[in-house]
């Protein structure tokens, strides 16, 4: 990678400063790209939920290493060019020449190497960690850099609002030019004046949450990026701002409509058509709160809400109360999040200049007005050896290799708005990061909430941070300090000492966090002393990011900071298809841990098939915590992951994207804790999410444990599928439908005392082929089910469908229906599965949902003397050994969170997919796909 020597530039040919490289992970003489096995592929990916094919290209070119995953995101997001024109990008080698060639380039033209020679290895070195997945720059780079698009290489922005109409009409168009060029941004609304306060003109103001909604209005309508994502965006309001109560009530009041209009049978699912009828829902909100209201609620005393012109005190509240407010809105809605803005200030770099007064969207960004932030991660896992011993030496060079490629972005960058290139080539705010920490950790015998843990992710940020700085300080030397430095070098410095001293406060446990700490100090002093000299490049150099779509297309097991989400993953294979397979990470973890190869097969084997290690053959007890995840049997308890927060936020510039996953049975003095906690730990912001709090996240009650062991045959009987025909006189009932104004008749035949055997469908007025072809769909279902099919297997895959015809129904029990094959698999699942079955699949009658808006429980609506249970079976038993996992589990399956689902027997906290319909998993504050890489905020 890159070296100076005593952390000083040399002197190139002709006399010019530079940096002075070596190589390490190449060659002189060879190209990065000869050393790799290359091989063509066909990347063809679809909608699973209708078949419809999203994206195809074939025959594009990546590494044999690379996972199907990996190269189908790349391919789909990152390539440029019409497809199917001679100009699409179609091998690996394109998109990462088109990038590095211009960083090299840039690099050449500012005279940032000391010779060509120089230049040349550093484009190697660069070329080679990318093509090796050791590290990625995020998405906007990918996007946009060598095209003949605006070089936007930023993912975050914060922007800034005055208390004027033009401000605030500027706050829209920047927000709309930011969202379509496929970034986020986050702003501060307290200059606003309240809706307590006067205008000049003797009227009464407005008030920011009023403005709100002409921001979520827009952010709506905007798709982010093309079609990459929603708009990502983050609103901030400063605690003693008079409107405070109305700000943090916003989104759970919302929550309450969309559950009513949700009972009144309307599409309100993440996603859903009817979901555009609430507002507030295209902002993550933040309180940002000061330490005096933080202490003012631990003594319970009162605090004051100023009037924005005057700073006056104009009402004062219990802020004991206020802060309940705001946990019992989280409790409610996810909304809002704290942000503790002493804290951030204290570790402010350039104070001189103004206030951190916001962050992006995703809450890791957290700097000036008007400024934004490029972002790059490093893969932890690649810097593990064979001998579970952390390689240092490349963790340092790749580190200066990718800040100074960060640095040379800025200098071609082009950024959305005036004001944001001004602030952002003035103090060069940079992003780096890492992934793949929870995988890091497991893999070398580290239970993620443990003293061991926590030291060695403390280490790991520190060393990061202290070479980026150190590096930052070098380039100082050779291209000069950010512009705003000079009024703030002694914040700076103050800042860069209160680094130090946090690490020299760190704990190490063993030999593999010593060796890291030990050099992670040595940087520091490196440093402090060539900064004091050179002063810095730039104002801010890392932060913990979600590392979406780029964790990807890194194939990491985990994302930023987080812990695994669980123990199994779903793998998609060559050529079509899937599969589970236990995490790669676990094998290795029971190795370090000093289980023989039979006991580690064994024990894979286990979690193959239960998805947790509890009661594992012959896995110790002890080491059951290495193996805790995000979800599942055992869940990291929420204090788990803020102590893992609060261990690496010494050592960030920013902060932190992540949620705090809390259970469905936390209560609001649960999330009081958590707040509080937070601010005395030193975070710099923190957001909630309890499970089953939000309509568009739904998590359904826990289906009933099917772990009941079975007495053991004698001998293993294979038994085969065994079709039971109704007989010739049956039960039968007839529907007549109306879907979006297409009518039909659905003829259901039931066994005289045993549940659905027999379906068919008639529709009116269709023409000949549809009509044929919904008997024959008729046949198949009617011969499924008397195979021993359950009718809720076809229940989940038919309801949610979307096709035309589409709309409103002539039924009282469901009102919408998103196709014919929603509403009759909606009708099925009414008039044959029980209500328990239903419950766990959203289904109701008009009946329950009405109960249910009036508190009382629909399960009472029935009583088992209303109902023959035999009548409601949902098809027709076939005698088969009994299996603790339903054998269909995995098949049905389309990611990683839906096979969790799966073992789990519960329904995950993350929505579907809108380009592709899987379920996406958590990413920090955000979510990802892991069918085509859509982020719901920055990557």
């Amino acid at each position: 990678m890159t070296e100076t020597v005593s952390g000083q530039a040399r002197r190139g040919r002709g006399g010019r400063k530079g940096l002075k490289m070596r190589r390490i992970f190449t060659r002189p003489g060879i190209h990065p790209y000869d050393e790799v096995r290359w091989e063509r592929r066909d990347v063809v990916m679809t909608n699973w939920r209708d078949g419809s094919v999203n994206f195809e290209q074939r025959g594009v070119e990546f590494p044999e290493s690379w996972s199907v995953n990996a190269a189908n995101i790349v391919t789909s997001k990152y390539f440029r060019g019409a497809v199917g024109t001679p100009q699409r990008e179609w091998s690996l080698k394109q998109l990462v020449d088109r990038v590095v060639g211009v960083y090299t380039e840039t690099g050449r033209k500012h005279a940032y190497f000391a010779s060509d020679e120089d230049a040349e290895i550093f484009e190697h070195e660069l070329t080679h960690a990318l093509v090796h997945q050791v590290f990625s720059f995020n998405s906007p780079v990918w996007f946009n850099v060598g095209t003949p698009s605006p070089q936007q290489v930023s993912a975050c922005f914060i922007l800034s609002v005055d208390d004027t109409m033009e401000s605030i009409l500027d706050w829209y168009k920047e927000e709309g030019v930011i969202f379509k060029g496929g970034s986020g941004s986050g702003v501060n609304l307290s200059r606003i004046r309240s809706s307590k306060e006067l205008l000049s003109s003797g009227g009464t103001a407005s008030g920011p949450v009023s403005f709100m909604r002409g921001a979520d209005a827009s952010a709506g309508t905007i798709k982010s990026g093309g079609a990459t994502r929603r708009a990502a965006k983050m609103v901030v309001l400063d605690v003693d701002h008079p409107d405070v109560e109305e700000f943090i009530e916003t989104k759970a009041r919302e929550e309450d409509k969309i559950r009513a209009l949700r009972d009144a049978g309307y599409d309100m699912d993440l996603g859903g058509k009817d979901i555009v009828s609430v507002q507030y829902q295209n902002a993550n909100n933040s309180v940002r709160v000061s330490d005096e209201f933080m202490r003012a609620v631990e003594s319970r005393s009162p605090f004051g809400l100023r009037a924005r012109l005057t700073g006056e005190v104009i009402e004062t509240v219990d802020a004991k109360g206020l802060f309940n407010k705001i946990a019992k809105a989280a409790w409610e809605c996810a909304d809002p999040g704290m942000q503790y803005d002493d804290t951030i200030n204290d570790w402010h770099t350039t104070p001189e200049t103004g206030r951190i007064t916001a962050s992006n969207p995703c809450s890791e960004y957290m700097s000036l007005d008007n400024s934004s932030c490029n972002l790059a991660s490093l893969n932890l896992l690649k810097f593990l050896r064979e001998d579970n011993s952390f390689d240092v030496d490349a963790f340092v060079k790749l580190t200066e290799l990718v800040i100074t490629a960060m640095d040379i972005s800025i200098t071609f960058a082009d950024f959305p708005t005036e004001k944001i290139a001004e602030t952002t080539r003035a103090y060069r705010q940079l992003g780096i990061g890492y992934a793949n920490l929870g995988a890091l950790l497991m893999a070398t015998g580290h239970a993620y909430d443990s003293e061991g843990g926590r030291a060695l992710a403390a280490a790991i940020t520190s060393l990061m941070t202290g070479v980026a700085y150190r590096r930052s300080a070098e380039l100082a030397g050779v291209v000069g300090t950010y512009d705003g430095y000079t009024r703030n070098a002694e914040a700076h410095k103050r800042v860069m000492r209160k680094h130090a001293a946090a690490n020299d406060q760190v704990r190490t446990l063993d030999a593999l966090d010593k060796s890291i700490h030990t050099e992670a100090t040595r940087q520091w002093q490196e440093c402090l002393k060539i900064g004091e000299r050179n002063g810095y490049r730039n104002a801010q150099a890392s932060l913990l990011a979600p590392t979406g779509t780029i964790g990807l297309m890194m194939d990491c097991d985990t994302t930023g900071i987080e812990p695994d989400l669980a123990l199994v993953k779903f793998k998609k294979l060559v050529g079509g298809g899937s599969m589970q397979i236990v995490n790669n990470t676990v094998p290795r973890a029971l190795k370090k841990l000093g289980y023989q190869p039979e006991q580690v097969e064994a024990i894979v084997e286990y979690i193959s098939e239960h998805g947790h290690v509890v009661d594992a053959p012959g896995l110790r007890p002890e080491h059951y915590e290495v193996f805790d995840c995000a979800m599942g049997e055992r869940a990291i308890s929420p204090m788990g992951h803020v102590r893992m927060m609060a261990a690496t936020q010494p050592f960030l510039s920013g902060a932190i994207s992540k949620t705090v996953n809390v259970p469905e049975s936390a209560t609001i003095e649960d999330i009081e804790e958590v707040y509080l906690q937070g601010w005395k730990l030193g975070l710099k912001a923190l957001a909630i999410y309890r499970d089953n709090c939000k309509v568009g996240q739904p998590l359904s009650v826990a289906k009933k444990n099917t772990e009941e062991k079975s007495q053991p045959a004698a001998a293993p009987v294979e038994v085969g599928p065994v079709r039971t025909r109704l007989p010739k006189r049956r039960p039968a009932t007839v529907t007549r439908f109306s879907v979006g104004g297409a009518e039909g008749y659905m003829t259901a035949s039931t066994y005289p005392d045993n549940g659905l055997g027999e379906v068919f469908l008639k529709l009116g007025k269709q023409g000949s082929t549809l009509a044929g072809v919904m008997d024959a769909f008729s046949m198949a279902i009617s011969i499924s089910l008397q195979y021993g099919v359950p009718l809720e297997t076809w229940v989940e895959k038919f309801t949610n469908m979307r096709f035309e015809p589409a709309g409103m129904t002539d039924d009282p029990d469901i009102r919408m229906a998103n196709s014919m094959m929603d509403y009759i698999f909606r009708r099925l699942a009414l008039d044959h599965l029980p209500y328990e079955t239903r419950a766990e699949l959203g289904i109701f009658s008009a009946e329950e949902r009405a109960a249910q808006a009036s508190g009382q429980d629909p399960a009472t609506l029935r009583t088992d003397d209303d109902v023959d249970p035999e009548t409601l079976a949902q098809s027709v038993p076939v005698e088969r050994p009994k299996q603790e996992k339903p054998a269909t589990a995995i098949a049905e399956a389309h990611s990683s969170t839906e096979l969790i689902e799966s073992h789990q027997g519960r329904t995950a906290d993350a929505p579907l997919c809108l380009t592709c319909g899987t379920k996406m998993r958590p990413a920090g504050s955000c979510y990802v796909c892991e069918g085509c890489g859509s982020t719901s905020g920055c990557s």
